[in-house]
């Protein structure tokens, strides 16, 4: 039961985000800059034995960046049909968590926070709200004209966003007792 709990959430969370992203909007492409930073955050935080959930923080965004990216270059490919983020989305989420589950990295019944695997939390947690920061910067950027309110205002939204994020979880983790 309890590495079902876990496999239930994540299945509950990428159905709401697949639903999400299944609507024929316009593709807001994450810009390059974004991807890297996001990649440079999980290396790091690896390499400095970060906990999981904060590490689950980048890798979500990264998820989500490369997904959104790789359907904006689709798009200029003329490769367009429905449900493409849903597909892109599905393609990123497996390529990382089929080799994280092999592994044993996912599932592990002593990296749980909350009844739930702490990788697997930290990447639902930061795939929505890097999506939702990406919404936020184009709402202000069609809100103010269709320009941006200050330079990088792209980049330093969601990196703001998964920054703080992590600290939250920092603060979280640090106050749980471990098993």
């Amino acid at each position: 039961m309890k590495r079902k709990l876990p496999l239930l959430f994540f299945a509950s969370i990428l159905g709401l985000l697949l639903f999400t992203f299944s609507f024929p909007l316009i593709t807001h492409a994450i810009c390059p800059v974004c991807t890297v930073a996001a990649l440079a955050g999980v290396g790091l935080s690896r390499w400095l034995g970060v906990d999981d959930t904060i590490t689950g923080l980048w890798i979500g965004a990264l998820i989500v960046s490369s997904a959104l990216w790789t359907v904006n270059w689709l798009a200029t490919k003329n490769i367009k049909f429905f449900g493409i983020k849903a597909v892109s989305l599905i393609f990123y989420y497996a390529a990382v968590f089929i080799p994280f589950w092999e592994k044993g990295i996912v599932g592990h019944p002593k990296n749980m926070l909350w009844g739930i695997d702490k990788l697997v939390l930290g990447t639902a947690v930061g795939s929505i709200f890097f999506y939702l920061s990406v919404y936020v910067y184009e709402e202000i950027k069609k809100n103010n004209g269709g320009h941006a309110k200050f330079p990088y205002q792209k980049i330093v939204i969601p990196i703001s966003t998964l920054a703080i994020l992590s600290l939250v979880f920092y603060f979280i983790v640090k106050s749980v007792k471990p098993y």
